[in-house]
Order: C-alpha cells, then structure tokens, then sequence
C-alpha cells in the first residue's frame, strides 16, 4: 500500500512539474524577402541576435547585391580571395546538381539574368548575336575551386549567381544555429522555402506547408498542403518573377535556359522538391523549371532520396500534376 501510494505520488510530482510548451517565433525581412521562423520549447526564448547573424554572414559571402561581398568581389575580378565555408559548401553543392542536371542548373548563368533584367547588374539589348557571345561566360565546368580555397575562372567575365541556392543554404545555416542551441522542434520558413525539425508539439501534428497555386489569378491560393518532418522543401516558378517590356508588352520570365541563354518559356509552371536539405531543395526545384520533364523524371528515378511535384501543361494546354510516390504520401487531402 505504502508502494502504491508513493507511486502514485511521484507520478503526479513529475505530471506537475511538467513544464508548458512555447511557440517562439520570430519573423521579419532578409535576402529581400520575408522570413519567419518557429521554435518550441518549455520556455521563452529569443534568437533574434543569433537569426541577425547568420543572415549576415551568409550575405557578405554570397549576395551579389551587396559591392563588398566575397561573390562580388570574386565578379569583379579578384582571384587571390580565399572563400569562406559557406562559398565552399554552395560551390560544391552547385558543381554536384550542374553535372546531374546536365548542365540546366548553372550559377555562371549570371551574367544572363544581369543582361535580361533579372539581377543587379545592367540590363542590356539582346538579340541572338549577343547571346551568343554571352554564352562564352557562361557554364559552370569553367570554374574551379583551388587547393588554396580561391575560385579559377577561365575568362574573367564569368559572373557567378548563386541566387538559385543561396536561400536555401541560409535556411540551413538557421537549423544549424538551432541545432547548436538545442531546439528539437522546429520550422523555418524563409521566402516560402523551409526547413523542418520534428513536430509541432504544441498541436501534436507534423509541421504543414502550403504550395502557391502558380494559376491563380488573384492573390494567394494553394494548391497543396504537405507534412513535412525533418525535411526541406523548396519551390520553383515563373509566375511571379517575370519582367514585362514596356515597350512591346512580351513577358519575360525569370528561368534562363544556360544551353541557349534565352529566357524559358516551357510548359513547367511550377516545381516543389523536398530533400534533406533545403540549399539541394532549391537547387533541384531551380534545375527541374528549366529542364524537359521527362529528363526530370529521369533523374527523380535515379535520386531516390528527392521527392517532387511538377505542376506542368500538356500538349493540349491542359493542367497536369507529376508527383513522385514518396511525396503524394506527403500531401494532406
């Protein structure tokens, strides 16, 4: 009797001391988008300083809007730099998804996306002529990281840009900076791409995630919602970055094939990819909008580890949707 009711006492002194689960969240504007960010735990807590940071140091290495950073000054000429981790990890990432992708996902494509309008370069008149002679700056098989950790480019006006992974990179170094401090559930969301650790163990559910409906006329629609856990997940489109010409009214959007240096028009409308991280997310779902979808379920079928979903039209300008199995199971119906 004694034994029961001391149990049953030291059960309801841990069931008391219990400590109640917090939603910390922080949210604001960086790498010119929004971000938010979550993290449970039993009590409050503030990473503001921490998140400030690592938005920063991910910037002065590998923002081309920024004059002073290690990327611009690698554009403008400067070949003795020697690169920090983070202009290691993205160029290695890079060089890996250029080779799978055939060469689709390149970040020399630079000096492109600065002469169509897309970046922070000067935007140029372009005609075949030019983009012919543009393409000699471009592939990413002309680059080079040295035993010295300093960037080779065989012709100086190689442009690097590293936009197309950089977001998702950043958003790994935030779980990083979390996982440093212990945080065992939570989601970053930074311009719609995120990265998840566990559940909502507030809810008790997995962490869910919207896919913009790239057809929708007017404001935000989504057409998915997806579970994610210990996954990241990074999505693709033309159909908010594009650039319309004044003068003639011709849309142009924003996915540069690196084979012919035009903007592509394909009937790909939309990629999701969900990988284990959020830097191989972004990069895959950036290489999937410029390549045949047929040459992307190829290479779905030999990366087992990459999930994805499609949103493309067929040849009778019907909507279709390509899901892989493993990320229907992800989707909520």
């Amino acid at each position: 009797m004694i034994k029961k009711v001391a149990f049953i006492f030291t059960l309801s002194l841990m069931i008391g001391c219990q400590k109640e689960l917090l939603k910390n969240q922080n949210v604001g504007n960086a790498l010119g988008t929004t971000y938010s960010i979550i993290y449970i735990a039993d009590e409050p807590l503030d990473f503001q300083q921490e998140i400030d940071s690592v938005f920063q140091v991910v910037n002065q290495s590998l923002s081309t809007y920024i004059p002073t950073s290690d990327i611009s000054k690698i554009n403008q000429g400067d070949s003795t730099l020697v690169v920090d981790h983070m202009f290691q990890d993205v160029f290695t990432l890079s060089k890996e998804v250029y080779g799978q992708s055939n060469g689709y996902f390149d970040p020399t494509v630079g000096v492109l996306v600065n002469a169509w309008g897309f970046g922070p370069g000067q935007q140029i008149e372009l005609d075949s002529t030019r983009i012919d002679s543009l393409l000699e700056y471009v592939g990413f098989d002309k680059v080079s990281l040295t035993e010295k950790n300093t960037i080779n480019k065989n012709h100086k006006s190689i442009y690097f840009d590293f936009n197309a992974v950089a977001k998702g990179y950043a958003i790994d170094r935030l779980g990083a900076m979390l996982n440093e401090r212990g945080v065992l559930n939570y989601l970053v969301e930074v311009g719609g791409e995120v990265l998840t650790k566990g559940t909502n163990t507030i809810s008790k559910k997995q962490w869910t995630v919207g896919i913009d409906d790239p057809q929708a006329e007017e404001g935000r629609q989504l057409k998915r919602i997806v579970s994610l856990e210990n996954k990241a997940m990074a999505s693709s489109g033309n159909y908010r970055k594009f650039r319309i010409d004044p003068e003639t009214g011709k849309k142009f959007v924003h996915t540069i094939d690196p084979k012919t240096g035009f903007t592509k028009n394909s009937s790909v409308l939309a990629t999701s990819v969900v990988a284990e991280t959020c830097a191989e997310a972004d990069a895959f779902a950036t290489a999937f909008m410029a390549m045949d979808l047929n040459d992307s379920k190829t290479l779905l079928g030999e990366r087992n580890e990459l999930e994805a979903y499609i949103i493309y039209l067929d040849e009778k300008g019907r909507t279709q949707e390509f899901m892989t199995p493993g990320f229907q199971k992800l989707v909520q119906n």
